[in-house]
């Protein structure tokens, strides 16, 4: 393994991941306001943000950045797939 991937906080997490655990957490019109994309704002859904947010690397970089800040504990960050029912216990989604 590169160390380059090792200090990536993103490094085993898809960006159906991304997506859908910021949705549960902003809900779609919060999602919208943080970041300005249609994909967000107009009918979202999972598969929609991912076609768009596939090909467009800019918006891409948006929503990883606001998922890194939204989830900076470690543990949730470095959770791979096997481990994503551990964002639930871990805290990350309570509800404010």
């Amino acid at each position: 393994m590169s160390q380059s991937q090792v200090k990536n906080p993103l490094h085993g997490i898809t960006l159906e991941q991304v997506v859908t655990q910021l949705a549960d957490h902003y809900g779609w019109d919060a999602l919208g306001a943080k970041i300005a994309i249609n994909c967000f704002k107009s009918d979202p859904s999972v598969k929609s943000s991912l076609k768009f947010l596939r090909k467009t690397a800019w918006a891409r970089e948006k929503v990883e950045a606001l998922y890194i800040k939204t989830f900076s504990d470690k543990s949730v960050l470095n959770a791979d797939a096997s481990g994503a029912s551990n964002l639930w216990t871990s805290g990350a989604f309570k509800k404010n």
